[in-house]
């Protein structure tokens, strides 16, 4: 928000000589932060005067353009000239070349003299051109940095003004004047206005605040005028979208009567351009009073106004002349004929105000900051009055903003108040919040005294009543944030001085660290990081393809269930993931793009699996709890987010150099590093054979807890890797760290450790093909009983002297007595029992 100083100083007592940094140094103890400096001297500065053509002679030039040479009286006829730079003729009448033709004889017009520099650190001196001296310039407003017109230079007649030859120019468009800007934080939208602003600088410095929305007197007589209906059949939340629309009309306006130069300055300090007369007029009472306000064309309307929700397929040209889609939830103004306006956000073209406007019906209202935010994110159009709207805007500044519109409308366009007055709907004011006196020193340590409370509350215009031990505070009209107790404490804090407050160092609870699933979880991490492995991150957004290969173990026809993004950042990326592997192999994809091909990379994230139901029927109201039901039903409407913790590796272990050749990785590598992760949890895989659609189809193992599948890890399908640019053999895991973590011992105790000696024995076996190795293990570990201290794959076979379709496995078994030392025949008849159970159960033939 921009503050000219020439405007503050109307409503409160700024010095004369204060400067942009004086006023912000003052708003920052109020809280408000300081952004900028406006000030046109800094790249104005004169002598630049009013001069008065007195003579025009039309040039042609060789190169086809035709010049000007003027001579222009810049100081009264009759006095003498007193500036004396060089260039500056003392007889007051200055020699100037002009290429602009939009002017004549006894114009008055802007003369930059010799001395003086322009926007741009442009220097006028006199120099010679076209075969004269000439000594100065007149100028465009775009030359003097006040606009953008650069079609011919500034007959200040056109302004409505006929200014003394020689007079200060500068002063006359208030090119003296400077700006403040400050950055208002969201829940502070009266601040929007020159009004809250003047405000908060009587609260910092105690001085004088006039409220000009006093000032302003309504004509209590006047007569109904244009019908205006409310009728929100859609609310947002049950709020309606327009609780306040008044209106007022004005006639007989002249159009094309100039902005007073006063008034386009200040517009331009803040921040806004000089449009028109009734936009002026529009934009300045939205500044001064903080109410958005919009003015129509009253012969354009056809026939009385209605605040709606939008109709199904609607459209509207807006002013920036955008035909738009409206949206059901869009709340619109419209009249017989349709829409006229996205409520709050933008007016329609087709009501607009222009240069043959006589007559303006004057809208200001209440909407709903919820339903203008929506639409304006919608529709991508922000606006200073949305900007407004959706921060909340005094309720009751409607029917004041409409008739400073329209005084302002018979001053300065010669209208006539057509004492026409329409006020639909009614304001809904803030509701008393009872405030215990003792909360401000129990929030922020400082003894506030009741009369100190009483005093802050009323100075910012809530009123304060005694009810029991308790104060009753009804917060003013523009100050809808503020709406609990703690909101009153932090006003009380804010004006009496955040400096009050004590600095005292938070001491931190004892006992407290890192929770049990933390710390597991940073012991998978770091175990992970030591086995060799890069962590990286990635975006949770894939493909519906990534999700369906890689989440979903068999192919089929049927669609995968997962969330799609309403907004997506990107439109191949359109849904939240349900698996870690295709992040993780876009990461492998850049590095081997850039030259490393050797990888172990592994990445941890949540995954999202949607539930039956997808979100709520309806998003409960703010401000108040919603109750046991409402609660339980967003929950269920929450997808389940489990941890997945993923790992891929490719290329060489280690790298290979010269001389030296590398272990080429492959799927037990994969296989491995989910054993890793069980074993940092002190939990134990079941790794059996697997069948999933992104995986080789004989190198798949699929990782089951407790008997439920919690993961797979294997090769990937030669066609996957094809198809995603990947290394020969990558090799993939993938496990649900959640379900890991869950099923890991609370505590886990270290086993003693034995004195007696162990033995050891081997065994060879021959089973089925299809038997998985971890089957037959579980078998002879299970015939070996108690004496079994560990037991080993170190060997499978298939060829030559074994039978087709079957294949050999040998295991490594050691065997340990807590109480003596075994003897070999002990160990031999624990064998013998494991190899009698693999028999009976398996068919097994020992080698």
């Amino acid at each position: 928000m921009r503050i000219p100083l020439s405007w503050i100083r109307e409503y409160t007592q700024f010095p004369a000589e204060g400067t942009a940094e004086d006023l912000m140094a003052e708003l920052v103890k109020v809280g408000l932060e300081e952004e900028d400096v406006h000030r046109p001297t800094d790249a104005l500065s004169g002598p630049i005067v009013v001069g008065e053509v007195l003579e025009k002679i039309p040039e042609p030039q060789s190169n086809g353009k035709t010049i000007n040479w003027c001579q222009v009286r810049v100081v009264p006829e009759g006095s003498a000239q007193t500036l004396t730079h060089e260039g500056i003729d003392p007889s007051g009448v200055q020699g100037i070349v002009c290429g602009a033709h939009n002017f004549e004889v006894g114009d008055k017009v802007v003369v930059t003299l010799p001395g003086a520099v322009l926007p741009g650190d442009f220097r006028i001196a006199a120099r010679k051109t076209y075969g004269h001296v000439s000594a100065g310039m007149i100028a465009s407003v775009r030359e003097l940095g006040i606009g953008e017109d650069h079609d011919g230079i500034l007959v200040l007649s056109t302004l409505g003004l006929d200014p003394e030859i020689g007079a200060d120019a500068m002063e006359l468009l208030g090119l003296y004047d400077s700006a403040a800007e400050i950055n208002v934080t969201p829940d502070r939208g009266y601040a929007f206005s020159l009004r809250g602003v003047a405000r908060e600088y009587s609260h910092a410095t105690g001085t004088q605040f006039i409220d000009p929305a006093e000032q302003i007197t309504t004509d209590d007589a006047a007569r109904p005028g244009l019908e205006v209906r409310l009728s929100d059949q859609a609310p947002i939340y049950g709020v309606e979208g327009c609780s306040r629309f008044s209106t007022r009309k004005v006639t007989g306006i002249d159009p094309q009567a100039p902005t007073p130069p006063w008034m386009a300055s200040r517009l331009r300090l803040a921040g806004m351009r000089s449009i028109s007369i009734a936009v002026d007029v529009s934009n300045y009472v939205m500044l001064e009073l903080g109410q958005p306000n919009h003015c129509y064309d009253a012969a354009k309307l056809d026939g009385g106004i209605q605040v709606r929700r939008a109709a199904a397929g609607e459209k509207l040209i807006t002013l920036d002349e955008k035909e738009r889609s409206l949206h059901a939830e869009d709340l619109v103004i419209a009249d017989a004929r349709g829409a006229i306006g996205i409520a709050g956000v933008m007016g329609g073209a087709r009501t607009e105000v222009d240069d043959t406007t006589t007559a303006v019906i004057v809208e200001a209202a209440h909407f709903d900051p919820i339903s203008v935010s929506r639409s304006k994110r919608r529709h991508k159009l922000p606006s200073e009055a949305s900007k407004r709207f959706e921060r909340g805007v005094d309720p009751q500044l409607p029917p004041l903003a409409a008739q400073r519109v329209v005084d302002l409308l018979v001053e300065l366009a010669g209208g006539t108040d057509a004492g026409e007055f329409t006020d639909a709907g009614t304001p809904v004011l803030p509701e008393p919040i009872s405030l215990d006196p003792t909360l401000p020193e129990k929030l922020t340590g400082v003894a506030y005294t009741q009369e100190q409370i009483q005093q802050t509350l009323t100075a910012i215009g809530a009123e304060v009543t005694q009810s029991g031990e308790q104060l009753l505070v009804t917060p003013p009209s523009w100050r809808p944030d503020l709406s609990i107790p703690a909101s009153l404490v932090e006003e009380i804090a804010r004006l009496i001085g955040y400096d009050q407050i004590p600095s005292r160092l938070p001491v931190p609870p004892a006992g407290r660290g890192l929770t049990i699933s933390q710390q597991r979880r940073r012991s998978v991490y770091a175990g992970l990081a030591a086995a060799g492995f890069t962590e990286v991150l990635s975006y949770p957004f894939y493909s519906e393809a990534a999700n369906t290969l890689f989440g979903r173990a068999e192919e089929t026809a049927e669609a995968m269930p997962m969330l799609r993004l309403a907004n997506p950042i990107a439109s191949q990326h359109p849904a939240l993931r349900t698996t870690v592997l295709p992040g993780l192999l876009e990461a492998v994809r850049r590095n081997v793009s850039r030259g490393f091909t050797d990888l172990a990379l592994f990445e941890a994230g949540l995954v999202f699996l949607p539930k039956t139901q997808l979100g709520s029927a309806a998003i409960p109201a703010l401000g108040a709890y919603p109750g046991e039901d409402v609660l339980a039903d967003l929950d269920a409407g929450i997808p389940e987010q489990p941890l997945h913790i993923a790992a891929v590796v490719s290329g060489a272990e280690p790298a290979e150099l010269p001389g030296v050749a590398g272990r080429r990785r492959d799927w037990a590598d994969a296989v491995d590093a989910a054993e890793k992760v069980a074993d940092l949890l002190r939990v134990q895989l079941e790794v059996t054979q697997g069948r999933h659609q992104a995986f080789h189809p004989g190198r798949t193992a699929e990782l089951r807890l407790n008997g439920v599948r919690v993961g797979y890890a294997g090769e990937l399908h030669p066609k996957v890797i094809e198809d995603q640019d990947l290394p020969a053999r990558t090799s993939v895991m993938e496990l649900d760290l959640s379900a890991l973590i869950a099923a890991a011992p609370e505590q886990v105790s270290a086993a003693s450790i034995s004195t007696f000696p162990p033995t050891t024995q081997d065994v060879s076996l021959i089973v089925a093909q299809t038997l998985p190795a971890t089957t037959l293990e579980s078998t002879l570990a299970e015939g070996a009983g108690a004496l079994l201290e560990e037991i080993e794959l170190f060997d499978v076979y298939s060829g030559e002297h074994i039978e087709e379709g079957k294949k050999s496995l040998a295991y490594g078994l050691r065997f340990r007595a807590e109480d003596r030392t075994l003897t070999a025949e002990e160990a031999s008849e624990a064998r013998a029992a494991a190899v009698a159970l693999a028999v009976e159960r398996h068919g097994a033939v020992q080698r």
